[in-house]
């Protein structure tokens, strides 16, 4: 009976979310809901509830959820900074008057973006004011253009410092922990939220490749679909200039994790006065603009740490129907080993991708699988960056991909949602790609780690 409680509060869940209700306010009223029912019936135990006290107070008092402010402020201010139009018009005007070059002064600028804001809407809603109309007005195939810039925007769920790879770090460091303890291993080392940013390094500068390959083999195999563009040139001087900021605060910030010189938490708070600075270096931190940055930061912080005690009220309620025992004995029926346990799980986050986004597939599903599946002999390191490139796909795959919705907030009529959405396919075929990429060759994420010492 148990089982089916657990079976039945993550259907709720999902069933819920799909109708619209907030992802924290649904994660913990539903599990309470579930909780209270399960009590009045006899088929669950009180005393589970008393962890939960402990519970939210150790996610509010993790010093690596720290990060997550600070990162968002850093991203932020550089989108209030206006330093992505700088870039994107620098850009341009370098590769612009080549066949695919506005194409690839998207993906350069975008990666760029990714690497020092690491977020989504601001990256797409930027690229679609400023380079969509640019690129209809010299000839792009509409579908292809779109396509770009929505592909683009997402690079910073998986290029770091993303926000999505520190919320995933500090859950797989809880279901490392707990998979140690299901194999009777007391082990003191852990996965860390750094060691996610250092083996998602590899995979997402072989993403950025395998898009600028696509655009340009697109460019010289269709040339009507992306021909050159009448941009004004740019000089080498202003293009280095332009590059120089944001390059030498991701220098500044993913250096000091790459070499341990500093944990993510303490390169954020780094990053975050870097960007404040060069807001202020460009005359763009007025009072009010400011009130605007802190604003937006409370908010979007404020949002995650809901979700966070949400799922940690969730996996305390499902753990205490015996939730993670019915996951388990679902694997081990399967029969084809780990690796058919693994294929399974990326295909249900893939389909989930299609009418959930990251944050809501990251909390209520790899919290029940992911202790599982280490405890089957996965690297943690490894397993993390996979689910991140699998959940990067939910904000492309229509119909509630959101960076879709973004795009098609700022791109004019002539633009069709249907253009849209066609244009999005190439590349999640690219992003599922690497995923056969890094399960073919785990090396792609765990070489760096390996070398750096990690």
């Amino acid at each position: 009976m148990e089982g089916q409680l657990a079976l039945a509060m993550f259907v709720a869940v999902c069933a819920i979310l799909l109708l619209g209700f907030p992802v924290a306010l649904t994660l913990g009223g539903t599990a309470l809901g579930f909780a209270a029912l399960g009590i009045l019936i006899g088929h669950f135990d009180p005393d589970y509830l008393t962890a939960l006290t402990g519970r939210i107070f150790g996610t509010m008092g993790n010093e690596t959820l720290v990060a997550v402010p600070l990162f968002i402020l850093m991203g932020v201010v550089l989108e209030r900074a206006k330093i992505s139009e700088d870039l994107l018009a620098n850009m341009a005007g370098l590769f612009g008057e080549r066949p695919g070059g506005l194409g690839v002064a998207v993906i350069v600028v975008g990666a760029l973006l990714a690497a020092s804001t690491g977020i989504v809407g601001a990256t797409v809603v930027t690229m679609g004011v400023l380079a969509l109309p640019s690129m209809l007005r010299a000839g792009y195939q509409p579908q292809l253009a779109t396509g770009t810039i929505c592909a683009t925007g997402t690079l910073g769920q998986i290029i770091p410092p993303s926000i999505a790879l520190v919320l995933l770090g500090d859950i797989m460091s809880s279901a490392y922990q707990q998979a140690q303890l299901r194999m009777n291993i007391i082990n003191t080392d852990t996965v860390s939220v750094g060691d996610l940013f250092i083996g998602a390094m590899m995979p997402g500068i072989t993403l950025v490749m395998m898009y600028l390959a696509y655009v340009l083999l697109r460019a010289a195999w269709q040339p009507d679909t992306a021909p050159p563009a009448k941009m004004e040139k740019t000089d080498s001087a202003a293009a280095i200039k332009a590059v120089l900021p944001p390059l030498g605060l991701i220098v500044l910030v993913l250096g000091s994790i790459l070499v341990g010189a500093a944990t993510p938490t303490e390169a954020a708070g780094v990053g975050a006065t870097g960007a404040l600075l060069l807001a202020l270096a460009r005359g763009a931190l007025t009072f009010s603009v400011l009130q605007d940055i802190s604003r937006s930061t409370l908010y979007t912080t404020s949002m995650v740490f809901l979700i966070l005690i949400g799922a940690a009220i969730f996996s305390l309620v499902f753990r205490g129907f015996g939730g993670d025992a019915l996951i388990e004995a679902f694997f081990e029926g399967l029969g084809g080993g780990p690796h058919m346990a693994l294929l399974v799980v990326m295909l249900v986050m893939f389909l989930l991708g299609f009418i959930l986004d990251f944050i809501e597939i990251t909390f209520v599903v790899v919290p029940v699988v992911g202790p599982v599946l280490l405890s089957m002999g996965f690297d943690p390191i490894w397993l993390g960056v996979m689910i991140a490139v699998n959940l990067q796909t939910s904000f492309l795959t229509p119909p509630f991909g959101f960076a879709l919705f973004y795009l098609r907030g700022v791109a004019p009529d002539t633009v069709s949602t249907r253009a849209i959405y066609a244009g999005v396919l190439p590349f999640v075929l690219i992003q599922l790609l690497l995923l056969v990429l890094m399960w073919r060759w785990p090396n792609l994420v765990l070489w760096l780690p390996e070398v750096l010492g990690r």
